[in-house]
């Protein structure tokens, strides 16, 4: 159960990414909107992440929560973003998603 709320805690890094990303460029209330919802998602994942821990061990559930979080946030840059989908950008975030799963096997 605490690998689904840790997964749910990446889930709301990433949708603290996307707030961050829609904040940008903005001013007055526009931009006090999407940092409220930075905000919520901010606590939502550190309080999520926190109750992921109690089961699973600190050294696992951090590197896999900014790793869906950094997978996340590329992914958003991409797609939503239009940010380049550059060989090395796919490479390196693939490596990160790798590692993540070799975390998972082991922990």
């Amino acid at each position: 159960m605490n690998w689904i709320i840790l997964l749910l805690a990446g889930c709301c890094e990433v949708g603290f990414s996307f707030c961050l990303g829609k904040a940008k460029g903005l001013v007055g209330f526009p931009w006090w909107e999407w940092i409220a919802g930075f905000a919520f998602f901010y606590v939502l994942s550190a309080i999520l992440l926190a109750k992921a821990t109690e089961t699973i061990p600190i050294g696992t559930a951090y590197p896999v929560w900014t790793g869906i979080g950094a997978l996340g946030a590329v992914l958003l840059g991409i797609f939503v973003f239009h940010e380049p989908a550059t060989f090395w950008r796919l490479f390196f975030i693939t490596t990160l998603v790798g590692s993540i799963i070799g975390l998972k096997l082991v922990s």
